[in-house]
């Protein structure tokens, strides 16, 4: 019989990158979405179907993780055989500016699908989405081993759903596993995040319609890897017989100035001419490296990252200058050739 997944955060950069992954794989997949007056399916839309039709398998419901009825009404009648949990408030410097908020959606909402999943009784799959941010300034690499010492709200709120997490499946026998991902990027990520931020930019200054970029710590020290293959870990974690947690990433940390440098060389820029520091995107209480060690993963999933660094940062520069209308430099287009059989779409 045809698999059911529910995922929340379909519209993210890792939801859409999963349902495409997950139809490749046969499934029939459902989404939630926030009800909104402006369109924001633009991620999905390239694999949306109408319901109708009878070869449809994607399908979408309005929902929201402060909703406990909502929550449990979807997952009551989808039935689900997995339920990939990646919605949350994931923006780490603004959940300085909302905290309250980042607790209610990112840790109470972990707790409101879990305990429908142990009220329903049945046979469901749960992933956690948790993030490299939880392990804050303990030494780094880090693993599934490594203390928790989160520096932000959201990081905080990550850390609760991380524990609810274990708490139900060591107290309910739910078959219930967290991804500790670190930073995994594509042109999908959302506008206000590092990464895009700076490849939008120099997309923008080319095509003369920005002149600076404005940024905060450049010293920080991050491990970046490519969505789709972080993607992947997500639902090969779910195929094990037994629940486990699972630290992903490419163990390689590059700082901030690094991509920036990575990034502005790869047009021809000297990006010391358009950066300015701006004290307003520094965080109060600063996390300066993460690096993943994803031993464990590599040993028991099989996972293992295959687009480097350098690599990401030509995928995600071109594809920013294609947006504005600028002819790519194309290296990053020819790395993605080497993956012929590749099931996601780039942009």
């Amino acid at each position: 019989m045809t698999k059911k997944a529910l995922i929340t955060g379909i519209t993210g950069q890792d939801g859409s990158y999963l349902a495409e992954f997950l139809l490749s794989k046969g499934y029939e997949v459902h989404g939630i979405i926030r009800r909104a007056s402006t369109f924001n399916t633009a991620r999905i839309d390239h694999i949306y179907v109408d319901p109708h039709e009878p070869y449809a398998r994607l399908f979408l419901h309005y929902g929201d993780l402060s909703d406990s009825d909502q929550i449990s009404n979807i997952i009551y009648n989808i039935k689900p055989d997995e339920v990939y949990h990646l919605g949350a408030q994931s923006h780490v410097r603004v959940s300085f500016d909302i905290p309250e908020y980042t607790g209610n959606i990112t840790a109470l909402g972990t707790t409101r699908i879990l305990e429908t999943i142990k009220r329903s009784g049945n046979n469901v799959k749960f992933y956690q989405a948790c993030s490299s941010e939880m392990f804050g300034n303990s030494p780094s690499p880090q693993s599934e081993e490594t203390p928790f010492k989160p520096r932000s709200p959201y990081a905080i709120a990550k850390l609760y759903a991380y524990w609810a997490t274990v708490n139900y499946r060591d107290g309910y026998n739910l078959f219930a596993c967290n991804g500790i991902l670190f930073n995994h990027e594509l042109p999908r990520r959302g506008e206000t995040f590092l990464t895009r931020k700076v490849t939008m930019a120099i997309a923008n200054i080319l095509a003369k319609k920005q002149e600076f970029l404005y940024l905060g710590n450049l010293d920080a020290k991050r491990d970046w890897g490519y969505a789709p293959e972080y993607v992947e870990a997500m639902w090969k974690i779910l195929q094990l017989d037994e629940p486990e947690d699972f630290v992903i990433g490419t163990g390689e940390a590059h700082s901030v100035k690094e991509f920036i440098e990575e990034a502005f060389a790869y047009v021809g820029l000297n990006w010391e001419q358009y950066v300015k520091i701006d004290p307003r995107y520094f965080r109060p209480t600063e996390t300066e490296e993460l690096v993943a060690n994803s031993g464990k993963a590599r040993k028991i999933l099989g996972w293992e990252p295959k687009i480097k660094f350098e690599d990401l940062v030509k995928i995600m520069v071109d594809a920013d200058m294609r947006k504005v209308g600028l002819k790519p430099v194309g290296e990053g287009d020819e790395i993605l050739e080497k993956f012929s059989n590749r099931w996601w779409k780039v942009d």
